[in-house]
């Protein structure tokens, strides 16, 4: 099995780090990934060359993922020397969880570990 997931984008966020209950610190930001197309884009393939027709408007879609840094001196360099607006590549898995909110709301959240 692999749980693996790679990433390029910029830091929405300066770092943050969060200890709780005595566990080990956590430094954690948001990544900013960019999707970008040709509304009515359209593809042709001749033998091995490869054309895409570039007809109507760019559109763009913005997806942020949370990031969560736990190994000790990746943290600690994470925490001081990424920033916000910094472009960044990160690698890592996917964590499904779950937390109660403080209306007592069960959430779902995922979360990419660097």
């Amino acid at each position: 099995a692999m749980n693996r997931v790679q990433l390029l984008g910029r830091v929405g966020q300066d770092p943050i780090m969060r200890q709780v209950d005595g566990k080990n610190p956590v430094t954690i930001f948001s990544l900013a990934t960019n999707e970008m197309w040709r509304t009515g884009e359209s593809e042709t393939n001749q033998g091995a060359l490869f054309f895409l027709c570039t007809i109507g408007d760019i559109s763009q879609k913005t997806t942020w993922h949370r990031i969560s840094v736990f190994r000790p001196g990746l943290r600690d360099v994470t925490y001081q020397y990424v920033k916000k607006g910094s472009r960044i590549f990160v690698e890592g898995k996917i964590d499904y969880g779950e937390y109660t909110d403080k209306n007592n709301v069960r959430r779902q959240a995922t979360t990419i570990i660097a």
